[in-house]
């Protein structure tokens, strides 16, 4: 649909929304009277600071400050825009949504959000040919053959919707262009070379789909199977799309997620093949980064929901070295760390296809602390006999303890080590404490820099407009009462002015609640403020009303009076007749003003 989402479509997605059922699809939640608490998916935390109040249909986090609406946050989670956020929220609570043609904030951008769908349903229609071709065609059989002889089920290839990309590489560009796409659409799809636009990126591949966390085909990435294998690298991916970002994404994501939430851990491993064959084996709480080195980005994915990230990478050199950054990464965010030892085979498919699904879960079971993964690498490499090395096997040692977010465990790490290299444990308290000097033929270890929590405030928060936001509540009788004896000329502070016709416009069309006021505010730093007000709701919410209103009514008497005082010592000097009869009527209006700032007073 083209234009603005209707206003009114907003307030309804808003009140259907069941905020603590859509923030707990990210985030664990405790009930603790009548608000929810988790730990916050937006910054490292161990003891739950973030709310949900589903009352108010609000999100905040006393730790980091964000706070919002279900839509905000979802904009936040999914990488959405805020028409995208609505739309999102309007499927999961069943509103059809009405567009207008004239708006104010909530216009869709029509051309990066219609792409974004147009390519998701590209890459259904082509991964569902693919899918044909390898399960039902003479030409994918070779590569049905060989995905079978790996050891996986038609039920796996069809859950995971696998497929083959024909070795024509033209086939697909005139199959796609007869399906009424344009030759200028297809040339930015990432499916063909920029090179040569109707020769395909993948051909002649095993094809692995590649899904969003909720389910949409987004990308794809392509096996070599056979040919100069020295000439064809032994995976293709999609690099980075409209619709789709690599380092932002879990391959298997949308089929572990529920199991990952449930167990509270979740598993790393290599890429499509492992995943799989975990998947295949009961274990459906693995995911694998694509194509990349795992990123920060891809742990907030599962940070939320897990208590325990196992590491299941290759064996070689370049696995090992990928498992070392992942400890790190995994442990500088707060989560504890396993590694998985993979018995008899070189990866989770080797193991499955010759031992089956007992040992791999047994694996799995028995995967050690990264400490003594650790420790026990260095070991093969550093021997315990000479003081070079045990200086060496410390310092890399230094950087996992670096990484860590506990005293108690660095010091606990600090005692390992030396029991392990024979170090005594104040010598390595020693060289631990002075690791800069110590390491100058190693790598630097970056300590982890706290984040900035607390952005500047930019909006002085006023006497007025902190009066004025103790009427943002879901009461509107409160702010009918507030409104009935001020006006919006009675207002000085601009954010005040602002706010007060945010909420005048809220109780006239009937939608005034927090939620409204705030998905009406156009104005970011004034959520902030008054995100702040919220969390210090009081009991007595319409006293302090009342006193806001005389706070408000007295600051606008004041100033008329500071005003007729300018005017009064300017007519005094007069010699005119007409500016000494209006200065006795000054005078009186003055005095009218000191009463009432006098009563207010009382």
């Amino acid at each position: 649909m083209n234009g603005f989402i209707s206003q009114e479509s907003i307030d309804e997605v808003t009140s259907k929304t069941d905020i603590v059922n859509v923030i707990g699809e990210y985030v664990p939640l405790t009930q603790r009277g009548n608000s929810w608490w988790g730990c916050c998916p937006f910054h490292n935390e161990k003891t739950p600071s973030f709310q949900v109040n589903p009352d108010r249909k609000l999100f905040y986090c006393f730790g980091c400050h964000k706070g919002g609406t279900a839509i905000t946050f979802v904009q936040e989670m999914e990488k959405l825009s805020f028409p995208e956020s609505i739309e999102f929220l309007a499927k999961k609570a069943g509103v059809k949504l009405i567009y207008e043609e004239h708006g104010k904030n909530y216009q869709k951008d029509d051309t990066a959000y219609k792409l974004k769908e147009e390519y998701i349903e590209l890459y259904t229609r082509v991964s569902t040919s693919f899918h044909y071709m390898l399960m039902e065609t003479e030409a994918g059989k070779f590569a049905l053959d060989y995905i079978k002889k790996r050891g996986l089920t038609d039920e796996t290839l069809k859950k995971f919707k696998l497929g083959y990309s024909p070795a024509d590489r033209r086939w697909l560009h005139s199959f796609l262009l007869k399906k009424n796409y344009s030759e200028e659409f297809l040339s930015k799809s990432g499916l063909f070379s920029k090179k040569y636009p109707e020769y395909a990126f993948f051909s002649d591949r095993l094809m692995f789909p590649i899904f969003n966390r909720n389910g949409k085909t987004v990308a794809m990435g392509g096996r070599f199977l056979r040919g100069d294998a020295e000439k064809s690298p032994k995976y293709l991916n999609s690099g980075d799309l409209i619709q789709y970002k690599k380092g932002e994404t879990l391959y298997a994501f949308n089929f572990a997620k529920e199991e990952i939430r449930r167990q509270k851990r979740v598993i790393f491993c290599e890429g499509y093949m492992d995943c799989i064959a975990y998947h295949q084996c009961g274990i459906t709480f693995a995911v694998a980064p694509l194509g990349t080195a795992l990123t920060e980005e891809q742990i907030k994915i599962v940070k939320p929901f897990v208590s325990t990230i196992l590491l299941s990478f290759d064996s070689d050199g370049a696995g090992q070295n990928a498992t070392k950054r992942a400890v790190y990464m995994c442990r500088k965010a707060g989560i504890e760390v396993r590694v998985i030892s993979l018995s008899g085979g070189k990866d989770p498919a080797e193991i499955m296809l010759k031992f089956g699904a007992k040992v791999l879960t047994d694996d799995v079971n028995n995967a050690i602390l990264d400490s003594d993964f650790l420790l026990t690498k260095l070991l093969g490499v550093y021997s315990k006999k000479n003081s070079e090395d045990k200086l060496r096997a410390s310092l890399e040692f230094f950087e996992y303890i670096d990484s860590l977010q506990s005293d108690v465990q660095k010091d606990e790490c600090l005692k390992q080590l030396g029991q392990t290299y024979e170090i005594e444990l104040e010598a390595l308290k020693k060289d631990y404490s002075n690791r800069s000097q110590l390491s100058q033929r190693l790598r630097k270890v970056k300590t982890l820099q706290p984040k900035e929590v607390a952005e500047v405030q930019k909006i002085r928060l006023s006497a007025e407009l902190r009066a004025v936001m103790t009427a943002v509540t879901d009461d509107v009788s409160l702010f009918s009462k507030m409104r009935n004896e001020i006006s919006l000329d009675e207002l000085e502070d601009p954010n005040a002015k602002k706010l007060f016709a945010t909420m005048e416009e809220c109780a006239a069309n009937g939608s005034f609640s927090v939620s409204g006021i705030l998905n009406r505010c156009d104005d970011e730093e004034l959520k902030k403020v008054i995100f702040e007000s919220i969390v210090q709701y009081s009991a007595h919410v319409a006293e302090s009303v009342s006193d806001s209103i005389k706070l408000i009514k007295r600051n606008s008497l004041e100033r008329k009076g500071r005003m007729l005082l300018r005017l009064i010592n300017k007519l005094s000097k007069s010699s005119v007749d007409e500016d000494k009869v209006k200065l006795g009527e000054v005078l009186t209006e003055k005095m009218n003003i000191d009463k009432q700032i006098a009563t207010l007073k009382e």
